[in-house]
C-alpha cells in the first residue's frame, strides 16, 4: 500500500472510532474524566494524523550540514594560559 493509502485507511479508522465514542457517550454520558480523557486522545489522534497527511504531501528534501571551515593556521597560544593538560592537571602542580 501507498503512504496515501495508509493514511486514508487510518482516516477511515478514526472515524469508526469518534462514531464509536460517539455512542459510547450517549450510553455513559460525557461528564466523567474517563470518556473526557478518552475523547482527548482521540482528538489528539485526528490533529497527529491530519499532521502525517501534510508532512506526506509535501517530502522534504534531505538537508545537508552547514559546512564549517577550520582554518589551518596556527591557534594563538594565549588561548592555552592556565588552562590544565588532560590528564596531568594544571602545570604547575605534579601529576597525582
Amino acid at each position: 500500500m501507498s503512504v496515501h493509502d495508509e493514511l486514508t485507511s487510518v482516516q477511515r479508522t478514526l472515524d469508526e472510532l469518534f462514531r464509536s465514542l460517539g455512542r459510547l457517550e450517549k450510553q455513559l454520558g460525557t461528564g466523567g474524566l474517563e470518556m473526557r480523557r478518552v475523547r482527548a486522545d482521540a482528538n489528539h489522534l485526528r490533529e497527529s494524523v491530519a499532521l502525517l497527511r501534510d508532512a506526506a504531501a509535501t517530502p522534504a528534501a534531505p538537508k545537508r550540514p552547514d559546512l564549517v571551515t577550520i582554518s589551518d593556521a596556527p591557534y594563538d597560544p594565549s588561548l592555552w594560559v592556565d588552562s590544565d593538560d588532560e590528564g596531568l592537571g594544571a602545570r604547575d602542580r605534579r601529576a597525582p
